[in-house]
């Protein structure tokens, strides 16, 4: 855990131009699908943060030449896999579903572990599914051992996604490298942020990959080759949100560089939610400006297909005008803490009005003071205060160093934009 952060307070409208780096989902979909290709792959413009440098540290310990470019770029040559090698996960859910169904091709024994709160996140689901398809997999949670026996016969399985879209995601990565390819059946309630899951096929697809998802809660993927080709890393939209925000809680006007027009991030939902909490949004070439009102309004909100928004939604509703609630976000409690519960203490704790609900929750604006808001290794709770801290003096964040898991210098570029560095 890194020193406490005293959030800075802005003594006015901020105004700012502020260059994201690029998306942390796309970056490490495009090493999984590059290490299993072809041939070589360059990502140009990859996120650098903790979470993508675990996922290309996993890649090189199994035998993927990951290389530096000059101008950032990653080269990928792939390799057969091959263990013995070990694998930290950190905190990164990413690498801990998306690795394992991959490292089911290598020869020899893979060792996950990660972050102590990464051993209580869910992985059953992504073990169990490999198990029924062949692989040999000791655990149900990290630590977990994985014996590759240099492919996996592949076939179709059931799962229950309803906890993470992940568990299809990671699967669907490397279904094609199976003998007879995969098809993942889902079962239960309805699959949250299933545009993640667009992201997935799409970059399938992308790489030559035949995918048929026609069928509702059903995915198959053809057995067949994976293309070696340059994939170009869109900004991370959902780590924009926290910088976006700054010009709604203080009237100010911030602009976010290389927003894309058409992208399969969830994150580009934050338009849509800014403008129903009364900013002004507008995508321009230039990128996408917002201007924050005189007053923010409170909204009634379904995030299932968005849910990492909820963090930034909540810090805007307590500071907004009316009461905002919340909803279909029941599985964020399995993230990288109890996120429902951790928000409502934190808000709580600050004086605020909030309270968990069966898949959300609800938050009543009332008078804030400062105090510690805790970010419980959390890096999208830790941006969450520091949005707070904006207009609430002697607000202390006890981790900032947990926004390196997707933002590589988040205090940095919250001083920049607020001029006070």
């Amino acid at each position: 855990m890194t020193p406490q952060w005293s959030a800075p307070t802005a003594d006015g409208p901020v105004r700012a131009t502020v260059p994201v780096p690029g998306s942390k989902s796309i970056t490490n979909r495009a090493l999984v699908l590059a290490a299993i290709a072809d041939a070589p792959a360059t990502l140009h413009a990859p996120l650098r943060s903790r979470d993508t440098l675990l996922m290309a540290a996993a890649l090189r310990a199994l035998g993927v030449g990951v290389e530096d470019g000059p101008d950032g770029s990653w080269r990928v040559t792939p390799a057969p896999l091959r263990g013995p090698a070990s694998v930290d996960c950190g905190l990164a859910g990413t690498v801990m579903r998306f690795l394992p169904p991959a490292a089911a091709l290598a020869t020899g024994e893979v060792l996950f572990d990660g972050d102590e709160q990464a051993r209580v996140r869910p992985m059953g689901t992504v073990l169990g599914a490999l198990r029924a398809l062949g692989a040999d997999v000791d655990g149900d949670a990290l630590p977990f051992t994985l014996r590759g026996k240099g492919g996996l016969p592949g076939g179709e399985v059931t799962i229950d996604a309803s906890a993470s879209s992940q568990f299809v995601s990671g699967l669907l990565l490397s279904g094609a490298r199976y003998e007879s390819g995969l098809t993942v059946v889902h079962s239960g309630k309805p699959v949250p942020s299933l545009p993640h899951i667009d992201m997935t096929v799409a970059m399938l697809r992308e790489a030559g990959v035949a995918v048929d998802d026609s069928t509702p809660d059903t995915w198959r993927v053809q057995p067949g080759p994976v293309a070696g080709r340059d994939w170009h890393v869109e900004p991370d939209l959902s780590n924009a949100t926290p910088f976006l925000a700054a010009a709604a809680v203080t009237g100010g006007e911030v602009t976010v560089p290389g927003w894309p027009a058409s992208t399969t991030q969830p994150g580009d939902a934050a338009r849509d939610l800014f403008a129903r909490m009364g900013c002004v949004v507008e995508l321009s070439p230039a990128g996408l400006t917002l201007r924050g009102p005189d007053r923010l309004m409170g909204v009634d909100v379904d995030l299932r297909d968005e849910s990492e928004l909820t963090p930034t939604v909540a810090a805007l509703a307590v500071l907004a005008d009316g009461p905002t609630r919340i909803r279909g976000v029941a599985h964020i409690r399995g993230h990288e803490t109890d996120r429902i519960a951790a928000l409502v203490a934190e808000i709580n704790g600050l004086g605020g009005a909030a309270e968990e609900t069966e898949d959300g929750l609800v938050i009543t604006p009332a008078p804030l003071r400062g105090g510690v808001w805790h970010a419980y290794a959390d890096h999208r709770m830790a941006t969450a205060g520091a949005i707070i801290g904006l207009v609430v003096p002697g607000v202390v964040v006890d981790d900032i160093g947990s926004t390196t898991k997707t933002i590589p210098d988040f205090p940095g570029m919250w001083a920049d934009l607020l001029g006070v560095r």
